[in-house]
């Protein structure tokens, strides 16, 4: 049926391509190639390390990547048959650097080393974000500086490409070591892992697929537990999907903006422009974009002179949340960027140099986590507070918990506890990891990045949100249906009908957890932004 705008200042006529182009997922993946990544003279990003963990792309090598392994493995070698002290490398480990180690004794020493660091406790890490470790490790090595020996790599990218994936108990690392000895215990046949979903013992799933137990060298086990991967990988995943939920902040936001009736002067260009933070442009953008046509914002322009704090702060708040993902980015690809072993090599076997140093310390990366988890945390936080108003007759002009009979019905009433829950667990989950701090190895390591805690946080916090989110999904599309007499904008009215294909509306009280659950797989998915525009809702 086509409908005429009513009088007002809100532009009603067909929203150019142009003019929605902020609305372009800055982490948007769907149209890359996900069957390969290769890792070649430059290293892999946090979107690639995402596309193999996540999406199950197969890893590759190339030539000059190879070459650099190997170059750095024959410095060890020299080393090794020079009889030259090296940390690591010819001596004992941690505390014990002090103790010169020879001949049978430097392969005993990185066995040894995995098998005594692999002692994490706690659930396992899921497929996906085990997957993200061994890949970053793997970019790790290929910088050239680390002297792992090429089979060691070579069996870490077989278990990613025939999709074998170590059980790493989620608890126990203080940056590194435990995470990463548990995916090399299973490369000698130790412990269990998930294949062809199901888990089965290492041995029996090395053997199934024709590959033996590692046989370690020196320096290896030292290399395989060293480094960052293991709180980068887990934050190259927490980037994405912080990415996601950034851009579904703004669709359910504004969804809720206008169904409380909001005042759109708080989102006009101009004023915006008065505060040049880069992520809130593009917040005002994208709201300006979604609400474009909409009869409901058009007809409630002087309705009140200004909206509460959590309805016209959108840009301000979700804003600077974006704009500490850019930061965290650059953060994460720095690190991934950064060859973090211990001791490092550099140069030829005819000439190089051994460096004991602290690249292994993560601190970077557990601060870019750490303000990772209070951005989204943020994201959730102002959630709650709009859908609250949204189920408080006194402020929405709306029933009651948002159903048309209430009283017999409790509508979305316990819906809103539900998320106050997992916003009070993420103000206590936002507390920075790297400020604390502990004394390990017999004094010798007396700073430590709690990075790995950080990531695994961080991922906690992204899961409450995405909950949070779905709830406000949920009300913000039910109080559509008492509005509905009017136009909604162009990407809200999309939204609404994209949930209703999922979630029907609610005409008395049914069981809710099934309906929570619907909105938040939608809201693990990128949004689908050209649905958005078109008003076309496959999926």
């Amino acid at each position: 049926m086509t409908r005429t705008a009513p009088a007002g200042d809100i532009d009603m006529s067909p929203v150019s391509e142009d003019a929605l182009s902020p609305l372009h997922l800055t982490a948007d993946l769907t149209t890359e190639n996900l069957h390969s990544v290769t890792l070649a003279d430059t290293p892999l990003t946090w979107r690639e390390i995402v596309k193999v963990a996540r999406q199950g792309a197969k890893l590759h090598l190339c030539d000059s990547t190879w070459a650099r392994i190997d170059n750095a493995r024959a410095i060890v070698d020299h080393i090794v048959a020079q009889g030259e002290r090296a940390y690591g490398i010819s001596t004992g480990l941690g505390a014990l650097s002090d103790v010169m180690l020879q001949g049978p004794q430097l392969a005993q020493l990185s066995r040894n080393t995995l098998l005594s660091h692999a002692c994490g406790v706690g659930a396992p890490l899921t497929v996906e974000q085990t997957r993200a470790i061994m890949c970053a490790a793997v970019n790790n090595y290929a910088h050239g500086h680390s002297g792992i020996s090429r089979s060691v790599v070579e069996a870490l990218i077989a278990l990613l490409n025939l999709d074998i994936t170590p059980s790493v108990p989620s608890q126990g690392s203080v940056g590194y070591l435990t995470h990463m000895a548990h995916i090399g215990v299973a490369l000698l046949g130790f412990g269990e892992v998930m294949w062809q979903g199901r888990p089965m013992l290492a041995m029996q799933a090395l053997r199934e697929v024709g590959m033996a137990p590692l046989e370690l060298r020196a320096k290896d086990g030292l290399s395989l537990v060293n480094g960052t991967p293991c709180m980068t990988g887990l934050a190259c995943l927490g980037l994405a999907d912080a990415f996601n939920l950034a851009e579904w902040a703004d669709i359910i936001g504004v969804m809720s903006f206008e169904a409380l009736r909001g005042q759109i002067d708080a989102f006009d260009e101009v004023v915006l422009a008065l505060k040049p933070h880069p992520g809130i442009q593009r917040v005002g953008a994208n709201l300006r974009a979604l609400l474009a046509g909409s009869e409901v914002i058009a007809s409630s322009r002087g309705i009140r002179t200004q909206d509460a704090m959590s309805i016209r702060s959108i840009p301000q708040i979700h804003g600077a949340c974006r704009d500490q993902l850019i930061h965290a980015e650059r953060q994460i690809n720095a690190e991934l960027a950064s060859a973090t072993d211990n001791p490092l090599v550099m140069g030829t076997p005819e000439n190089y140099r051994v460096l004991s140093q602290s690249n292994p310390h993560g601190e970077s990366l557990a601060m870019a986590a750490d303000l990772l988890c209070i951005a989204v945390a943020e994201l959730a936080g102002v959630a709650e507070r709009r859908l609250d108003r949204l189920i408080n007759p006194l402020v929405s002009g709306l029933p009651a918990f948002l159903v048309s009979q209430p009283g017999v019905n409790s509508g979305m009433m316990i819906a809103q506890y539900v998320a106050a829950s997992l916003v009070g667990e993420n103000r206590h989950l936002a507390q920075p990891a790297v400020v604390d701090n502990f004394v390990t190895s017999a004094l010798q390591e007396d700073h430590l990045s709690l990075g790995t805690g950080a990531a695994l946080k961080l991922l906690k916090v992204i899961d409450n949100t995405t909950q949070v989110l779905a709830i406000e999904y949920l009300l913000a599309a039910q109080a559509f249906e008492f509005l509905k007499e009017q136009r909604f904008g162009v990407g809200t009215g999309s939204a609404w009908r994209l949930l209703r294909e999922q979630v029907p509306p609610y005409d008395e009280d049914r069981w809710l957890a099934p309906d929570i659950e619907s909105a938040a797989r939608l809201v693990r998915k990128e949004p689908q932004l050209d649905s958005l525009r078109s008003g076309s809702l496959s999926r």
